[in-house]
């Protein structure tokens, strides 16, 4: 059977919480959804909340992952994040936007490169 769109990023989003996790980043949401968008990951490392844009793709034929992250993108994912920080219940002494591209070949491991503070 073939894997769908989704469930592929899905497992991306996996492996990228797995990486932070072995990093010793504390998940603390996944797929934290607002009317101005998504984010993928939010995490805390020490006293810095994290959040993360994760790309996923099986090959780089239409770019590196990481030229999927385009200025809309990253104003919008500031945005998102400094509506978490009005939500959130305590205040986040630092925050911090990063991305994890995960490279997964449909017959292969992944590979998984960690960019911090992307915007």
């Amino acid at each position: 059977m073939h894997e769908s769109t989704i469930e592929f990023g899905a497992r991306g989003e996996d492996a990228a919480c797995a990486h932070l996790e072995r990093a010793g980043y504390e998940i603390l949401e996944r797929n934290w959804r607002h009317t101005l968008g998504e984010i993928d990951i939010i995490a805390r490392t020490g006293e810095t909340v994290v959040f993360v844009e994760v790309k996923t793709r099986s090959g780089i034929g239409y770019g590196h992952p990481f030229e999927a992250i385009t200025r809309d993108k990253s104003l919008r994912l500031r945005r998102l994040a400094h509506q978490w920080v009005a939500d959130a219940s305590t205040v986040p002494r630092r925050i911090r936007i990063d991305a994890i591209a995960v490279l997964w070949p449909r017959d292969g491991r992944p590979s998984i490169e960690h960019l911090e503070q992307v915007c």
